[in-house]
């Protein structure tokens, strides 16, 4: 990766101090580094008044996309990677009464994402459209054929009818996992399920859930995600009400199976994890001290030990971002900001957010990097030594994402991408789907008039 080092900062690096015997910033240009579009396919017309969560995986030479139209119908796209266009099936509309039931139609809840899954067979899961309902799920019949997609009225048949966040995961032996909150805001259960391609039959992964909030809380927590020590590790914050106000306590495990569980000590942990088990917190945040819903960002340092940088409240009560270590048995946090700005967030529902932490990740040269968009501060990426110590920034490229406009006139839309989760770590070349919305509105409905469909594009770029 090429970039440009400063030469009276460099040398001030290399010295340690500057004339007045200060260390200067260090400050490193990577501008240079851009994506091109190199292939653009024309999708769908899709829904524009709120924004939800649309899919994309790439597996093998296949791709495949999940979305809602423009008449808020859920549809799933396919293709080879050599097509120049998508093959869509509608998805049938089913009902839902006020309290239960499963539909496909989207209604004003953006918590009402859609998201794909494969198994080691190649056919095709899918689910979504559900927010403390019953699960809403589909699998193939045939593999690799959207067209064959059936809807199944249950995976286990247990803790199964107030479902919100599903999400598909394949493990390190490409077995197909799902896992979803059981409960509501404030007072749920995360639920793992496992798939059986010989008996085409779910069955529960854990014994008992991965973490409880005993009805009292539930925890907003990340996917599993296997890092470079070859163990899953996981993440989370405990919300007491529908108050996103309530967030508290930044908490962390990891496994070596998705099945026996340990802290940071490795120490192990019996599951399911509750707010009584001290060990797992990495920062008792309180509630109302200034974290929400996955506001935290993870790393392995150079001995595997987690590091993690969130936001709260500094002293000063503006919102500033923290690093958190393993030092000895104990997890010591640092403020690595002086924001001017306090992001004062409260009340149910989707909400617009002003702060939004991007990639945590060590650089090539021994330092680590972290990139974040701010309200009033806009995109920046802060360079931390092997310390974790703020030392500079690190001059990037605007995300592409960003640099993108908007088509329709309609005043307020904004331009939405969702990445690869087939294939997010590609060097030379990723995928992205592209569309525009109107802003979030606490999944309340909109007085018309409402916007124009948008254009739902599938971008293929290169560095």
């Amino acid at each position: 990766m090429m970039y440009i080092l400063f030469l009276t900062i460099a040398l001030a690096f290399l010295t340690g101090c500057s004339q007045s015997g200060a260390q200067e910033p260090i400050v490193i240009d990577e501008t240079g580094n851009t994506e091109t579009i190199v292939q653009t396919i024309e999708i769908d017309s899709v829904w524009a008044g709120h924004p939800v969560g649309f899919s994309l995986l790439t597996h093998g030479e296949r791709q495949y996309i999940a979305y809602y139209n423009a008449n808020r119908n859920m549809v799933v796209g396919q293709r080879n990677l050599s097509d120049p266009e998508f093959q869509l099936h509608i998805m049938p509309a089913t009902s839902r009464e006020t309290h239960g039931g499963t539909s496909t139609v989207l209604g004003w809840d953006s918590h009402n994402s859609v998201t794909l899954g494969i198994d080691k067979e190649n056919h095709i899961h899918l689910s979504g459209n559900m927010h403390v309902h019953p699960i809403t799920y589909f699998k193939s019949s045939l593999p690799n054929d959207i067209s064959t997609l059936e809807q199944e009225m249950e995976m286990v048949g247990t803790d199964e009818k107030r479902a919100t966040y599903p999400k598909f995961m394949n493990d390190r032996n490409g077995e197909l996992i799902f896992h979803y909150r059981d409960g509501s805001s404030g007072s749920g259960n995360e639920i793992y399920n496992t798939y059986n391609t010989e008996t085409k039959s779910w069955s529960r992964l854990l014994d008992a859930p991965l973490t409880d909030g005993q009805g009292l809380m539930n925890a907003y927590q990340s996917q599993p995600t296997l890092m470079k020590d070859d163990w899953y590790h996981v993440y989370w914050v405990w919300r007491d009400t529908p108050d996103c106000e309530t967030n508290h306590d930044l908490s962390y495990m990891k496994s070596p199976d998705l099945k026996n569980w340990f802290n940071a000590f490795g120490e192990p942990v019996e599951l399911p994890a509750t707010i009584e088990n001290k060990s797992l917190i990495v920062d008792p945040v309180p509630p109302g001290g200034g974290i929400i819903n996955l506001a935290a960002r993870l790393v392995l340092d150079k001995d595997n030990n987690p590091v993690f940088i969130y936001h709260k409240y500094g002293d000063d009560g503006n919102l500033q971002l923290f690093v958190a270590q393993i030092e000895g048995k104990n997890w010591v946090s640092k403020q690595i900001t002086d924001w001017d700005y306090r992001w004062e967030f409260s009340g149910r529902g989707s909400i617009v957010f002003e702060v939004s932490l991007r990639d945590f990740k060590p650089r090539n040269d021994g330092f680590y990097e972290f990139s974040y968009w701010h309200v009033k501060y806009g995109n920046g990426t802060i360079l931390l030594d092997k310390n974790f110590d703020n030392v500079g920034k690190v001059l990037k490229p605007e995300p592409f994402g960003e640099s993108l406009k908007t088509e329709g006139d309609f005043p307020g839309l904004q331009v939405r991408t969702t990445g690869d989760i087939g294939n997010p770590e590609q060097d030379e070349i990723r995928y992205m789907l592209k569309w525009e919305t109107l802003a979030h509105n606490r999944d309340r409905p909109r007085p018309e008039p409402w916007p124009e469909p948008s254009q739902l594009y599938l971008y293929k770029l290169e560095k």
